[in-house]
């Protein structure tokens, strides 16, 4: 993204460095102690916190707009979860929703003046990607025992092992890249085409493509969480 300083970034900075500096600690000036990507990470989970924290506080037999919307929300990845795996992997409906919920937040919050979508850095992306690396190859060793998961990578005969471990090992690791390129470049590039057209002409020419960016927020997180549940289903499965 072109360089630019946004005002919740140099705020938390600015109180970091005067809080160290109580402790004698300083910093170089013009030097962040969190960079952009983190300081939005973080304001994107504190608000779903307390989004999530007051909605809880405020639920009903005869629910509101916003409960009738989150148990849509629910009952949604339920249903996805139920088509992709099966009603044995509701159990992994708290983290694929949690991850879901937090990629769409992150994609959306970059819409908004003076933010920027986290994921439109490549470090979120590879740290989503790694969570759902190591959630579904966890998942697949707590359920078939570290040996019995290691044969669902050497193909149905044994005499095929040679060919086919290492190309299960590829595959598998070529998923975290994947995922996460694929997240960043379609995030960088929404925002950067955003930021360019706004500079060129601004106030009416962004209005349809900021409309295009919330469908694709929402896309990319739809096909993170679908391709996670897939990886997951894969794990769980006896046989490859």
């Amino acid at each position: 993204m072109i360089e630019h300083e946004f005002l919740i970034v140099k705020f938390i900075n600015s109180f970091l460095k005067w809080l160290l500096s109580i402790f004698g600690l300083s910093f170089e000036k013009g030097k962040e102690i969190l960079p952009t990507h983190v300081v939005m990470a973080l304001v994107v989970t504190i608000l779903i916190v307390l989004f999530f924290k007051l909605v809880v506080k405020n639920l009903s037999n005869f629910p509101n707009k916003t409960q009738f919307m989150l148990e849509g929300l629910f009952k949604a990845f339920r249903s996805l979860i139920d088509d992709v795996i099966g009603k044995e992997g509701r159990k992994f409906l708290p983290a694929i929703a949690t991850l879901g919920i937090f990629i769409a937040a992150c994609n959306l919050i970059g819409l908004f003046p003076e933010l920027n979508s986290p994921t439109s850095n490549l470090n979120v992306t590879v740290g989503c990607a790694i969570f759902v690396f190591i959630y579904y190859h966890y998942q697949g060793i707590k359920k078939h025992g570290f040996f019995g998961y290691m044969k669902t990578f050497m193909g149905p005969v044994w005499w095929l092992t040679p060919l086919f471990f290492p190309i299960e090992i590829v595959s598998h690791l070529s998923r975290p890249l994947s995922l996460s390129m694929r997240l960043f470049g379609n995030i960088f590039g929404e925002d950067l085409v955003i930021v360019i057209i706004a500079s060129i002409i601004p106030f009416i020419a962004p209005v349809p493509i900021m409309a295009l960016a919330i469908f694709t927020s929402l896309l990319q997180a739809f096909i993170f969480v679908m391709l996670s549940l897939i990886y997951l289903g894969g794990a769980l499965v006896s046989e490859h």
